[in-house]
């Protein structure tokens, strides 16, 4: 059976669980992108904005130099998400849900930004369709993120810190759904990863797939077959069930990667599949990180973007299936992958990215001679600069 089944699960995950209010925009959002997915003049215009606006499709970059320092036995591909326009994954399913929200007739968008990319990549997406924009923000990550928060504003969108709670993507979710409750006769929620009520992990987890079905056309063109293993990193999950929806009926091994932050035992981690247990956080079922009393506990990483203690259900569904593998690295491996693509490669990785290419350099060793390995590479590392100087000791005094 597909899934999600007719009421947004994936077996016991997904759903809605929001307030009544709600239900009659979700009712609303399900039945337009019911019948605009399904219409050609939708699909092709969506088709055309993310070929020439975007730059789709993105390569897929034989990294040789980091497979020789692997050991030389792999051969390691990486997906370049980081080079569409505003530089990362986000703008493919912000493009999507723009468009729907401009013929649903929408006036307004809103949407919440933890790295800031998904924040960019809607105010891009608002500017170009010519419809108001505000980013809620938490107040920690717009000192993270201060250049983001600048490209934002240039772009026309309002940016509003968010002071509650840990000040990161949570609250801004939480103060964004208050504004949609408030506003939801005009406004438009853009949510940026395959998180959130019914119908969104699966309208996101569809406008994302576009990059798994391009890598599947690339790596088939390039060796002549389906890749042995598939590697993203995992926050809400978008750019990696967008690799991987394709994939999923191949027998092809995925691993999705979590933030360890500073150790799966320290309590200061983004690991929600790998740590965390079922329960119920903004509008469904799933995997999050959550105490005794069931309070939702505050998540680390040195990724803002992986950054969230939730995950998209259709993740939690396939881990419990056992049809994906999940695992977390730390910061400090993060930090050093980030490093090493930045030399071998001279790509500067977004951190997020960097903990898929930390895993693939702890499995290498353990990896067959020959095997072909695509690395999702989310996002570019520029946003990141500044921060990795101040952990390595090089920030500005």
């Amino acid at each position: 059976m597909a899934l999600p089944d007719r009421r947004g699960h994936f077996g016991p995950f997904g759903g809605r669980f929001v307030p009544e209010t709600l239900m009659p925009a979700l009712l609303e959002l399900e039945e337009a992108y019911r019948h605009l997915s399904r219409d050609s003049a939708f699909r092709q215009e969506l088709a055309t904005l993310l070929k020439e606006y975007v730059g789709r499709p993105t390569p897929l970059y034989e990294a040789s130099r980091l497979a020789q320092a692997l050991g030389g036995h792999l051969k390691v591909f990486l997906k370049r998400e980081d080079l569409t326009h505003t530089g990362a994954h986000k703008i493919n399913n912000t493009l999507g849900q723009v468009l729907l929200a401009k013929k649903m007739g929408k006036k307004r968008i809103i949407a919440e930004t933890g790295a800031g990319q998904h924040g960019v990549a809607t105010a891009t997406a608002a500017a170009l369709l010519g419809l108001e924009c505000q980013v809620y923000m938490g107040a920690k990550d717009t000192v993270r993120q201060a250049m983001n928060v600048f490209r934002m504003e240039l772009l026309g969108a309002k940016v509003v810190p968010v002071h509650s709670g840990s000040q990161t993507l949570k609250d801004a979710i939480n103060e964004a759904i208050r504004d949609w409750v408030t506003n939801v006769e005009t406004t438009y929620y853009v949510i940026g990863s395959v998180v959130g009520p019914h119908p969104y992990p699966t309208m996101v987890r569809d406008f994302q797939a576009v990059i798994g079905r391009e890598t599947r056309k690339q790596i088939t063109s390039l060796v002549g077959r389906p890749p042995d293993l598939l590697i993203a990193c995992v926050g809400g999950g978008s750019n990696a069930m967008g690799l991987f929806y394709p994939f999923l009926k191949d027998s092809v091994r995925m691993i999705g990667v979590e933030a360890a932050g500073h150790g799966l035992d320290s309590g200061h981690h983004s690991a929600t599949l790998c740590a965390g247990s079922p329960g119920v956080l903004h509008g469904a079922m799933s995997y999050l990180l959550q105490d005794e009393d069931g309070q939702v506990l505050e998540a680390h990483s040195i990724a803002p973007g992986l950054d969230y203690p939730g995950v998209g259900p259709e993740h939690s569904y396939l881990k419990e299936s056992g049809r994906i593998t999940y695992t977390a690295v730390d910061d400090q491996e993060a930090l050093k992958a980030f490093k090493l693509l930045s030399e071998k490669e001279g790509i500067i990785p977004a951190l997020e990215s960097a903990h898929a290419v930390a895993q693939l350099v702890k499995m290498a060793p353990e990896l067959p001679q020959g095997t072909v390995v695509v690395v999702n590479l989310s996002g570019r590392g520029d946003k990141d600069v500044a921060a990795v100087a101040e952990y390595l000791g090089r920030g500005s005094s």
